[in-house]
């Protein structure tokens, strides 16, 4: 069996309950916790005498032990642990609270190490709950007397069971080969592979442990590319349909457009053409900020394969988000007779041609008509990819699909993405790939993760787009902002509220460290439909809700029936209502910039002045500075490396949700030089190495990490 492969229940002192509770934090194998790296180091390696120790207040001490015992505190009802310990320097006071099995494990007599901080109090020089670790001959110290590495984990899995796990685990794997190619190495100046595991986890010194995190970020970044170009060399020899390109047509669609297509538009728009008139697989990533006009540029690739003959499958993370597509493009495609279906959860509809409108039919008549070939663009959620619950429900098969189109990608779980390739297709053809995104997406990242895609970026606004006027609420400012919006309501106007949260709780109410703001969508509702704007029509919507409910308020808002929506960021990609002007945010300072900007572009979309309110009760300097960019940044990307400097990836990338997360365990994004170094190595070792590029082949299944 693989060494890494290996399951930590057989490790020694894995039992049930201690594999339930490394299972907690993903850890599985022994490849899972050797990857565990520690979030931080406590330095305890000077190991001082008791008397440099009280001068010192801090480190590790190696100690006798002269006397141990129990008693109970009354006053606390605890159990405290009482010992004295000396060295040839002096003695000292040792005291642990609630840990009455210490009086056990450790004798009088014996030498032990034990590290903290001495603490002066009335009872003079005390050290209180310091680590301790007996000494054994020969045997370093593995919880005192060094860095001590310090992990993430779970209320009932202390950090000297990880510890013991891991260094348990860096001998099961003895001896290691490295796979990385001497010549890489010696070109970065990186470290053995065996020496970086053994330095993350357990470093002889700050230099060891620094160049352990360079070597394992290599490794990273690295494979993620390396995996990600053979993806590519496979997608470019994929036989696909052979797309060619309708000149008349396309420039009658373009005609009849109500605005004139920006540069990047029409950029963005060739490239995918020249992708399709190849006849190997497209693999392309259109990303494009917020209201830049990207389905115009996805509607001129869908014409174009529609008229050669072939079906279209548009895939959208949301039913309202899939609802709204359907109406768009049925609407741009309305003067060229291509019959379109929706597929949701709670709807399936055809834009009847005959009777000039939408007409619901049957499931099965709708797959009917796909299978047939008769149905040319489908539009609809993961209900594409899954079939019904019903045991006998039926797969969706397409006659000749020749693209599928995925709007906000990262949106899906990783399953959902790989069961699109899988999309059943009766002309054994690959279908042409278009994903793309409204999430800016920093370069570095989009290089890094995307590289098994083509990339095409669509920055500039469409004209005449009027600014968003954005400010920052304060509490004293609330009155007078709440005036304004219901002056704006007044002339016809509507608004959105986003709040963090869907309902209060305990937990909430200490993470957000909520003031005087409600920041919950009930909460909210509650507050602004009874006090603030009672004459008003108030409505609010979640992700918790059942999908027919959701349709139905979101069909309110857009006629005009609601005036005020309060939500969470369940309306944060795609929601395309003119009428809409105004965006309140709860809590802003819990929100990624990127986010921001994202829930900000929804509104802005009609010919209204627009406005992007930021409540904060948070007035701390970070804050301000981090809100202060929305206010003066020229577009999302520029946001987006703002954010990816201050917070990291995650927001900018949902990661959570999607599976990024398992891609980097220690590398990080803003590290732009090594990026650019192991895209480098990846193409030398492509063309040099063979050994190693059949290797990761093997493993492109599962993912390569350390062998």
């Amino acid at each position: 069996m693989n060494k890494f492969q290996k399951s930590v229940s057989a490790l020694n002192r894995v039992g049930e309950k201690t594999s339930s509770q490394l299972k907690k934090i993903g850890i599985t194998t022994v490849r899972d916790l050797l990857q565990h790296y520690p979030f931080r180091y406590e330095d305890y390696s000077q190991i001082l005498s008791i008397e440099e120790f009280k001068t010192k207040k801090r480190g590790t001490i190696k100690v006798k032990v002269n006397l141990i015992a129990n008693r109970r505190s009354n006053r606390k009802k605890m159990t405290l642990t009482e010992a004295i310990v000396s060295d040839n320097s002096g003695s000292l006071q040792v005291l642990w609270f609630n840990q009455g099995f210490l009086a056990k494990n450790i004798k009088p007599g014996q030498q032990i190490y034990l590290a903290g901080t001495i603490d002066d109090s009335n009872h003079g020089l005390q050290l209180i709950n310091p680590s301790y670790e007996i000494c054994y001959s020969g045997q370093a110290p593995l919880h005192t007397g060094r860095l001590v590495p310090i992990y993430s984990t779970t209320s009932r899995l202390t950090q000297k069971q990880i510890r013991f796990l891991v260094s348990q685990s860096l001998k099961a794997i003895w001896p290691l080969s490295d796979w990385l190619p001497s010549e890489i190495k010696k070109e970065y100046q990186l470290i053995e592979l065996k020496t970086a595991l053994q330095q993350i986890h357990f470093p002889q010194n700050l230099k060891t442990m620094k160049q352990a995190r360079q070597r394992l970020k290599f490794n990273e970044l690295f494979l993620l590319q390396f995996k990600n170009q053979l993806l590519r060399q496979r997608m470019k020899k994929e036989k696909a349909p052979l797309i060619k390109f309708q000149l008349t047509e396309t420039q009658k669609l373009i005609q009849s457009l109500p605005f004139k297509l920006t540069d990047d538009q029409k950029k963005a728009s060739w490239e995918i053409i020249k992708d399709l008139e190849k006849g190997t697989k497209m693999n392309r990533l259109l990303e494009g900020d917020v209201g830049s006009g990207k389905t115009i540029a996805i509607v001129i690739a869908i014409l174009n394969v529609v008229l050669n003959g072939y079906q279209v499958s548009y895939m959208a993370p949301t039913g309202i988000l899939a609802q709204q597509q359907f109406q768009n493009i049925s609407q741009l495609l309305k003067k060229i007779k291509i019959k379109i279906g929706l597929l949701t959860s709670s709807k399936t509809l055809i834009n009847d041609l005959s009777a000039k409108k939408n007409k619901e039919i049957t499931k099965n008549k709708l797959y009917n008509q796909i299978e047939k070939g008769e149905l040319q663009i489908i539009i609809g959620t993961h209900s594409l990819i899954e079939p019904g619950k019903k045991k006998k429900s039926k797969k969706l098969t397409f006659q000749n699909l020749g693209l599928i189109v995925v709007d906000e990608q990262h949106r899906f779980g990783v399953k959902q993405r790989q069961n699109l390739s899988k999309l059943s297709n009766q002309n054994n053809l690959s279908p042409h790939f278009l994903s793309l995104t409204a999430t800016p997406i920093p370069r570095s990242i989009a290089l890094t993760l995307y590289s098994n895609l083509d990339l095409s970026v669509i920055k500039e606004m469409p004209a005449k787009r009027k600014k968003i006027i954005t400010e920052i609420v304060t509490p004293e400012k609330e009155k007078e902002t709440y005036q304004f919006i219901k002056k704006e309501i007044k002339k016809g106007r509507q608004a959105f509220v986003i709040c963090p949260l869907i309902e209060k709780s305990l937990k909430s109410t200490i993470l957000l460290e909520s003031k005087n703001e409600s920041k919950s969508v009930n909460e909210e509702y509650k507050k602004l439909s009874q006090k603030i704007f009672p004459q008003l029509k108030v409505d609010f919507i979640h992700g918790k809700m059942k999908e027919k409910e959701k349709e139905e308020i979101m069909q309110n808002f857009t006629s005009g029936q609601t005036n005020l929506l309060i939500a969470t960021t369940v309306l944060e990609v795609g929601i395309d209502i003119p009428n809409a002007s105004l965006m309140l945010i709860k809590g802003a300072e819990h929100f990624g910039l990127a986010q921001l900007h994202q829930l900000r572009g929804r509104v802005g979309r009609g010919s209204h002045q627009s406005y992007c309110f930021l409540f904060t009760d948070n007035e701390s300097p970070k804050t301000k500075k981090r809100l202060s960019a929305l206010l003066k940044a020229k577009d999302g990307f520029e946001l987006a490396q703002k954010d990816l400097e201050l917070r990291g990836p995650g927001e900018i990338l949902s990661i959570k949700q999607s599976g990024f997360s398992n891609f980097l365990k220690i590398a990080e994004w803003s590290d732009t030089k090594l990026i650019q170094e192991t895209k480098a190595a990846v193409k030398k070792s492509i063309k040099k190495y063979p050994r190693l590029t059949n290797l990761i082949k093997k493993d492109l299944q599962e993912s390569v990490h350390l062998e």
